[in-house]
């Protein structure tokens, strides 16, 4: 999608809000004990309360209002009986849609006590989006995404996944451009103004990508490894992007 009127702007920011809002209250629920479906249904109220509808559910018939994705699990985790532990990684993607617009945003964080090499993950890939958002201009190769995320993996010893995309956004949960989040130095394609895509890279200790389990949904890197993710949706202007999630 591209963003071409101030209503276009208005949309995308109360869905990107109503996101938000599900996101925060199901962070601030999230305690050892809890299940990802007691978390879910969190997530549903808020859409609910809103008039809003979660995008996985209306596109895909995503078995749950949002996914959630614990431990090893990098995406698309189905909310359910599963309770949550002390020193889990927990990832939460809120996708919505609201007045025919879509925002779309996720976060890995970790259940107290955080031991310190989960902590330190999470805080390197949400590090990585926010180097990726200083540097999204109109005008600039869309390799700079790839190119400063790749900067900040490397920095901290870390592998992106090379199979879950990072994609465009706004009238559906997935459009053009879709593209993974590593330095790519062949890539043409340039960012437009009024563009409307996601950073979303997963950043793992050791491996480059990610298999489906027998439920048909979530996305695990295998037992032992770590994975982080951070998400949020932005429009591309000529200055600093519009991030509609933040």
């Amino acid at each position: 999608m591209t963003a071409d009127t101030k209503t276009d702007v208005a949309g995308l920011l109360a869905a990107g809000r109503i996101v938000r809002a599900a996101f925060a209250a199901m962070k601030a629920a999230a305690r050892p004990g809890v299940t990802t479906a007691e978390l879910d249904a969190i997530g549903a109220r808020v859409f609910a309360e809103r008039g809003a509808r979660s995008a996985p559910q209306a596109m895909y018939d995503f078995p749950g209002a949002t996914c959630i994705s614990v431990n090893e699990e990098a995406a698309h985790g189905i909310p359910g009986p599963r309770r949550l532990a002390p020193g889990d990684i927990v990832n939460i993607d809120v996708s919505a849609e609201y007045g025919g617009y879509v925002a779309d945003m996720g976060e890995s964080f970790v259940l107290a006590p955080a031991a310190p090499e989960r902590a330190r993950i999470c805080r390197a890939v949400r590090f990585a989006v926010a180097e990726a958002l200083r540097r999204v201009r109109a005008g600039r190769s869309l390799n700079v995404i790839g190119h400063t995320v790749q900067r900040v993996a490397d920095r901290y010893g870390y592998r992106i996944i090379g199979n879950l995309a990072s994609h465009g956004v706004g009238r559906s949960l997935h459009e053009e451009p879709s593209y993974v989040p590593f330095d790519n130095p062949r890539e043409r394609r340039t960012l437009e103004r009024g563009m409307v895509l996601t950073i979303e890279p997963f950043f793992t200790t050791d491996t480059d990508d990610v298999y489906e389990t027998g439920d048909g949904w979530t996305l695990t890197c295998g037992a032992g490894e770590l994975v982080a993710q951070f998400e949020q949706t932005l429009i591309v202007t000529e200055r600093a992007p519009i991030v509609v999630t933040a």
